[in-house]
């Protein structure tokens, strides 16, 4: 990483610093703190937000969590986030999504309009209506931030409510921040290492990942 990792234990003298340091570590329990805790422990604070934040949208939601972690990979994919790819892919088998589908989200170009002529990206894709419409709207938030009408409706079409499309665009944005924080750090020193093919994802019989 472009920085030192932070103490992995707080400082004592520091009783503020030290309850941030047990409520990370709770929500991690029982693995111990990644390195994406300890470079936001530089910042306790940021840390606690972050972890407040993450926790809930990890936690605390309603839609399914396959098409959670996939949207979370194809923000992986297109901001080239390897450290996120690595540890949310076997979330993404785990919470349902097929290997095929899931090497979809890693290979398919983006949907958005400029790169999608004539909406060619997705014909013949295996994805799922919801899967498709989960993917779109993640390129458009990630690339364009605007979303067209017609990517939004699709999310009513396939039948998403209110709270699961402010759950997934909370889920989107997060991991936009996410994925930056850790390419702009080289957090996990992942930066310009391939990602993990899904079929040694598969072969391995991963099915958890570092959650953020």
């Amino acid at each position: 990483m472009k920085l030192p990792y932070a103490p992995s234990t707080p400082d004592p003298s520091n009783p503020e610093s030290a309850e941030i340091y047990a409520r990370v570590a709770a929500r991690r329990h029982p693995r111990p703190l990644i390195p994406l805790d300890l470079a936001l422990l530089h910042s306790p604070p940021v840390a606690d937000g972050w972890n407040s934040f993450l926790g809930a949208i990890r936690s605390r939601t309603v839609v399914d969590p396959g098409l959670l972690e996939l949207a979370v990979c194809r923000v992986a994919v297109l901001n080239s986030a390897v450290y996120e790819w690595n540890a949310h892919a076997p979330l993404a088998l785990k919470g349902g999504v097929l290997p095929g589908e899931l090497e979809e989200v890693r290979s398919l170009p983006c949907t958005c309009s400029a790169d999608n002529i004539q909406g060619e990206i997705l014909q013949g894709s295996n994805l799922k209506p919801a899967q498709r419409a989960v993917l779109r709207y993640t390129d458009q938030m990630t690339r364009n931030v605007a979303v067209e009408d017609a990517a939004f409706d699709e999310l009513r079409t396939v039948g998403f409510s209110d709270r699961e499309i402010v759950e997934l665009t909370a889920t989107i944005a997060g991991y936009n921040c996410v994925s930056r924080f850790l390419v702009a750090l080289d957090v996990g020193e992942n930066n310009g290492r391939p990602m993990k093919e899904v079929g040694e994802l598969v072969s391995t019989g991963l099915s958890a990942g570092e959650k953020k």
